[in-house]
């Protein structure tokens, strides 16, 4: 069989070129790792070769919440076979303060323990069980300190880790006083474990020239590239991170991934030999932070429809023991306390509270979901005040579109489209029969009680810290006409790769198959943004459409040159390009071009437009655009036991031009799970000294199969280009569904309040665990009993 290229003909190259693209935007395409990930072939750190005279390490980690250390003795360390090195923070060559944003993060403890699950040595034996035993030999005192556990405690002793913030608009003390009614109430919302399942991972090389490869499972490679290079005290370029694929991350490797990585490269720099640490799965909840819990209290005036007149309103986060991203964090639940609704006059106080806790951190919607949980328990409450159905009153206060449209923090709200995907939900779930219907059960069923609920999202797309708003991307293409792709975000499963890759594709008209996307690598695409606040494709999708632009333009002036036509004359389209009559493959436009000493490589750039905040007038425009989504739970409660199962769920989700229909869908299916799951049951738990019980898969749930809606209908909104210059007028996705999932919380608590002929709003905290909506139960129907008792005296015979 000859192997040399079957040459078409024009006639046959002219079908070709008429054929649409089948890989480009707006395709669903598969997952550019999807074969790998169910036939376990997918390469994860854990899963490369280990390097010869390898080292392993283990943390010693505090078990004291708050403590002054009075001694530590490495010696035992030593005396058990296959230790090479202990470390503690005196051996630190350079920074020790690995702080994300602001100081307040030892690599290793320095004189002070401030949480259960503190770093204070790390051993490198010759393997992990070998250095957990040698870590744990170490003789370690403390003199105890007093520590705050407490959210409510660190408020009221105002013990935070950075100033408060206020969002104010009008006099939200006036609008109260003269409502026509108010309400007041405190809400507590807990956290949330990533439960990424690949834990914390780095693996590191040290190199000939005092610099290091790390290998290292993170959202944010020039974090970690920063702070290694602190640590030991050398410049930002003698230090590379690579980054192929995290096995999940969630937010959770956006900061907390960097401690593993600069341990490792200390122990390497020391020793001269390759080191990696894993985190088991105990110590990596322990040692890392969570979704921050809330502790919300609210005082509101509304008038007799339930539009808010008022609402004042105090977010307290519990931040735990170190600032982290607690600022950007509680600023995006100030900015998201509103959701969907306009609040009146308005005044918002986003507290940081300190705490002797891990210190907590990003997760999925980054505080945003906090905010508009609260939001909602207002709603519903309002609406059991009155008697009113909560979507009556939900829709009594969205955003207008002409009025009643500008933020709490200034910003305008643009192209709305809540109330019309609103109805198009009620319409399609049968909302309104379906509640009567329920209605009629509960009034038959004494112990089994059905619960619906429909909420919407509108959640904010950008990074809060503006000058994050920016990405790179690197496209080379070879002389076989395949094409190279680097890009500065980074892959944990949610589909960015493969995006990226559509949209360069888009751009050259040729295969996705044509393109390689390479290992997220800090010295190809330098200075990254982390992959977070939903950014990832509208960024480096952007910043891989800059690039791609670039050498696209280089190719048609060179065939415009080459063949004596106008660039007008120069179409690419389906693999093939059309130059005036003539038809190329793009591969022979490619080699024709490198022989014309064409430039087939090129960097591209994008920053976000428009956005800014004044943080000392508390007003701007901090998100470029919206994204908007509606979900319908309805639930049944076992009023015996608590327990729940959920019946049925339909979503609406807003995601613009979709690049990818089929990945964005499956974000939108796991974002809903993931955020009921948050809501629902995922509860952790501490003891009186501050030690997290909850700290594997046997103590701590998250949602299976069997905690899934038994039906679950998905839509996206159709025909709704981006009215923002995004990437192909595409929506984020990673973050927005997340709060779908409040709608499952609302139905719970909505079947409780049946009880009470929902006219009271059940006390129930977040998670709503079978406890919870237990005790939730318990109150409906003590509220119900001095109604029994006054009808009971009214009947009796005088």
């Amino acid at each position: 069989m000859s192997n040399h290229i079957v040459k078409k003909t024009q006639e046959e190259l002219t079908a070709l070129f008429h054929q649409d693209l089948t890989t480009g935007v707006g395709r669903s395409v598969k997952h550019d790792s999807a074969d790998k990930h169910v036939s376990g072939e997918a390469t994860y750190i854990d899963d490369r070769l280990e390097f010869p005279n390898q080292l392993h390490v283990y943390a010693r980690m505090s078990d004291r919440a708050h403590a002054r250390i009075t001694k530590i003795d490495t010696a035992p360390c030593y005396a058990i076979e296959g230790v090479t090195l202990v470390i503690t923070s005196k051996d630190v060559p350079g920074q020790l303060d690995i702080g994300a944003v602001v100081p307040g993060d030892p690599l290793l403890a320095d004189g002070i323990v401030e949480y259960v699950g503190q770093p204070i040595i790390a051993v490198a034996a010759k393997d992990l069980d070998t250095a957990r035993k040698a870590a744990m030999a170490a003789i370690i005192e403390f003199e105890e300190l007093e520590p705050i556990l407490d959210v409510e405690e660190a408020l009221r002793k105002k013990h935070f880790v950075l100033d408060s913030h206020q969002h104010k608009r009008g006099d939200s003390v006036n609008a109260l006083a003269s409502a026509p009614h108010r309400l007041q109430g405190k809400l507590h919302i807990g956290g949330q474990e990533h439960f990424y399942l690949e834990t914390q991972i780095s693996s590191v090389m040290p190199t000939e020239d005092g610099g290091m490869i790390v290998y290292c499972s993170t959202q944010n490679p020039t974090e970690v590239q920063k702070l290694v290079a602190e640590v030991l005290g050398v410049p930002m370029n003698k230090i590379v991170i690579d980054m192929r694929r995290m096995g999940g991350g969630f937010g959770g490797k956006e900061t907390q991934a960097a401690g593993p990585a600069c341990l490792c490269a200390v122990i390497a720099h020391l020793t001269g030999r390759p080191t990696k640490m894993r985190l088991p799965r105990v110590e990596d909840m322990q040692m890392t932070g969570k979704r921050h819990p809330f502790f919300v209290q609210y005082d509101v005036g509304f008038d007799d429809s339930g539009r808010l007149h008022g609402i004042q309103m105090e977010l307290a986060g519990n931040c735990g023991y170190s600032p982290d991203l607690s600022g950007s964090i509680v600023d995006r639940a100030m900015f998201h306390s509103d959701n969907a609704y306009y609040l009146g006059d308005a005044t918002i106080n986003g507290h940081r509270c300190k705490t002797n806790t891990a210190s907590n951190t990003a997760y999925r919607g980054f505080g945003g979901p906090q905010g508009m949980v609260a939001i909602e328990e207002v709603m519903d409450a309002i609406a059991r005040s009155l008697g009113k159905d909560p979507l009556e009153v939900r829709k009594a206060n969205y955003y207008g579109k002409t009025e009643r449209n500008v933020t709490h923090y200034y910003q305008t709200v643009e192209d709305n489209l809540l109330e019309e995907m609103t109805a198009d939900l009620e319409a399609s779930s049968e909302y309104a029969k379906r509640r009567e219907e329920i209605r009629a059960f509960n009034a038959k069923s004494p112990v089994l009680k059905k619960g619906l609920a429909l909420t919407p999202v509108k959640f904010g797309i950008s990074f809060t810290a503006t000058f994050l708003n920016q990405a790179g991307a690197l496209i080379h293409i070879y002389t076989d006409g395949s094409i190279h792709l680097n890009h500065g975000g980074t892959e944990m499963g949610q589909g960015l790769n493969t995006k990226v890759a559509q949209v360069v594709a888009e751009v050259f008209q040729v295969d996705i198959e044509r393109i390689q996307i390479t290992a997220t690598n800090t010295d190809k695409v330098p200075n990254t943004s982390p992959t977070a606040a939903s950014s990832g494709a509208d960024l480096n999708g952007k910043a891989a459409q800059n690039a791609a632009e670039i050498i696209k333009k280089r190719l048609i002036e060179f065939a415009a040159r080459h063949y004596k036509v106008t660039e007008e004359d120069v179409e690419f389209r389906n693999g093939h390009v059309r130059v005036r009559d003539q038809i190329l493959t793009f591969e022979e436009l490619i080699q024709q071009a490198y022989f014309g000493q064409v430039s087939l490589s090129s960097t591209g750039f994008y920053r976000t437009p428009k956005i800014f905040y004044d943080r000392s007038q508390a007003r701007g425009r901090p998100f470029y655009y919206y994204a908007y989504g509606a979900a319908c739970a309805e639930v049944l409660v076992d009023t015996l036991t608590g327990e729940y199962k959920m019946l049925r769920t339909d979503i609406l989700h807003d995601v613009g031009a979709s690049l990818n229909p089929a990945i964005d869908t499956g974000q939108v299916e796991g974002a809903f799970v993931q955020g009921m799951g948050w809501l629902t049951m995922e509860e952790l738990v501490w003891n009186a000294k501050g030690k997290l019980m909850t700290n594997g898969p046997a103590s701590y749930k998250i949602p299976a199969v069997a905690d899934m809606p038994l039906d679950l209908r998905v839509k996206l909104v159709e025909n709704r280009k981006n009215p923002e210059d995004t990437v192909f007028h595409s929506k984020a996705v990673g973050e927005p569904p997340f709060m779908l999932g409040i709608a499952a919380w609302c139905a719970i608590k909505d079947a409780v309040a049946s009880l009470a002929d929902y006219r009271a709003q059940p006390a129930i905290d977040a998670p709503a665990t079978p406890e919870r909506v237990l005790w939730g139960v318990e109150q409906m129907k003590r509220l119900q009993q001095p109604a029994k008792s006054a009808a009971a005296v009214e009947v009796e015979p005088a």
